[in-house]
């Protein structure tokens, strides 16, 4: 009997209802990814953009997430909810838990089933967020290729009807250039994917559901110590975070 999971679905945006959204659409994909015995624990970024689609928001995104993460240190695994994954890695040098990132899992998922694939997201701007991203995982702009439609995601997420037919037309000119699998990349493009590979002959992927199958396959890892910090003063930043990069740093610091 497996036994019960504990994930912490950590929104990046600042958007409440995208992440109602995501915790919708992620309790109906459980039993579908045979992840029943896993419990969702919704957490949104206090500050920030309330939908990520810049450099700078997303690096403000990724303070963000650091004082989430730091506060969630109860749960079994957390999942960082926001296409680009801000804030991942440094998650990682404070976490006790696994963090699996939105983005880095759907790409280990759609090459797992295909040699060159497409991330497929909403709005200009994140064509080249992504490519460094994918860059930065060792991934080639052949190997990844990052296509998207005009509309931002937050768009999609409020009118998702009307980017069906924009979504399905560029998924199709990614498989024209030899995508073996499509991911549709976005908190507000999550639920969209069966609808969007109707006759497209190739297998499309939730990047939702990639999240939540990765952190439950890194959730049975034991917890761990966070990894040390360095000694340096600090200023400004929230208890939980302070404590987490090691409380050490504020030895002998006065606030100005």
């Amino acid at each position: 009997m497996l036994v019960a999971m504990r994930i912490l679905l950590l929104n990046g945006n600042t958007g409440d209802d995208v992440t109602a959204l995501m915790m919708r659409r992620g309790g109906e994909a459980l039993p579908r990814l045979r992840l029943a015995h896993v419990e969702l624990v919704p957490a949104t970024a206090r500050f920030g953009a309330r939908y990520i689609a810049t450099r700078a928001a997303s690096a403000i995104a990724g303070h963000a997430v650091l004082e989430l993460v730091a506060e969630h240190q109860d749960v079994d695994a957390i999942g960082i909810a926001c296409f680009g994954d801000p804030g991942l890695f440094a998650a990682r040098e404070i976490s006790r838990v696994p963090v699996r990132g939105m983005a880095e899992a759907s790409i280990e998922a759609a090459l797992a089933l295909a040699p060159r694939v497409a991330l497929l997201t909403g709005g200009a701007l994140w064509v080249p967020m992504l490519e460094e991203f994918a860059a930065l995982l060792g991934h080639s702009r052949e190997t990844v290729m990052v296509r998207h439609v005009a509309p931002t995601g937050d768009m999609i997420a409020r009118d998702p009807d009307g980017a069906i037919a924009l979504l399905a037309e560029a998924a199709r000119g990614a498989i024209a250039e030899g995508a073996g699998a499509i991911v549709l990349g976005g908190a507000g493009l999550v639920g969209l994917a069966p609808r969007v590979a109707d006759g497209l002959g190739v297998p499309v992927l939730d990047s939702l559901d990639c999240l939540l199958a990765a952190c439950a396959k890194a959730a049975p890892t034991p917890p761990r110590d966070a990894l040390p910090a360095p000694a340096s003063p600090s200023r400004g930043l929230a208890e939980p975070l302070r404590a987490a990069l090691g409380k050490e740093m504020d030895a002998g610091f006065t606030a100005a």
